[in-house]
Parts: structure tokens; sequence; C-alpha cells
């Protein structure tokens, strides 16, 4: 049983209670890739996209989601240029998930739950004020 909000990566490493160890394997979807080597036109594609909550894989010079045409009309129009791959989708995980990061150096073994503090940093949301406090 695996922690409420729990995500798994491609790489994780399962361990069951009886010792059993699997990897996960993510599976190969249809991406729209779009590309440029202007940094601002990549700020301005990942603002829009995001805009409209699509999961968002982001690397240098590129930004892939998963394919969709509306988006990619949306796309070409900020001057982007688009290719399309059948890859591994990683998208961001988002402010208050946790960060990808390098899968070689050790396993994620859930056999049951427990916290990573030592091995990455969360930061939960802000509370709200109370009421007649400053936001």
């Amino acid at each position: 049983m695996l922690p409420r909000g729990t995500v798994l990566e491609h790489g994780d490493r399962l361990l069951t209670d009886e010792g059993d160890s699997y990897e996960v394997v993510a599976a190969n979807e249809s991406l729209s890739v779009a590309t440029t080597e202007d940094p601002l036109l990549l700020a301005r594609a990942a603002y829009h996209l995001g805009n409209r909550h699509v999961p968002l894989e982001i690397g240098i010079g590129r930004l892939a989601y998963q394919h969709d045409h509306v988006l990619d009309d949306m796309v070409r129009r900020l001057g982007l240029t688009l290719a399309y791959e059948n890859a591994r989708f990683e998208p961001e995980s988002g402010a208050y998930g946790h960060s990808h990061h390098d899968h070689s150096d050790h396993d994620h073994t859930h056999g049951h739950e427990h916290h990573h503090e030592s091995e990455h940093q969360h930061h939960p949301p802000h509370p709200e004020p109370r009421r007649g406090e400053p936001r």
C-alpha cells in the first residue's frame, strides 16, 4: 500500500512485504514536442500551456505534452517548431509534488508507508490566513 499522493516514475522500484521487487516501466505515449532557441518564446509557450493545466515536460529549448491538435495550433502560432514523438512522457510534478531526480543511485522501495525527509525536500502549501489577517 503506497501513501496517498505517491507518484511513481519510470525507474522507481517497489518492494512488497514478501520481498518481491518490481521496477516501474513507463509506456511510450504520442507526444507533441515544441522547440525553439529563444528562451523568452519557450517561457511564453510554457506559460500558455500551463495556463491550460496541461501536463508539461520541460527541457532545454523544448516542451513536450500529450499530443493535441488544438494545442499544436496554438504553439505553432506562438512561433515554435513542432515535431511528434512516440516516447516516454515525464511531465513536471508541480510545485508541491516531488521533483524529478536521478534514479540510477537509489531505489524507491515502498513496502510500507514512510517518509523521505532525508532524500527529498517537500514544501507544503502555505496555510490560509485567519480571518482579518493580511494575505
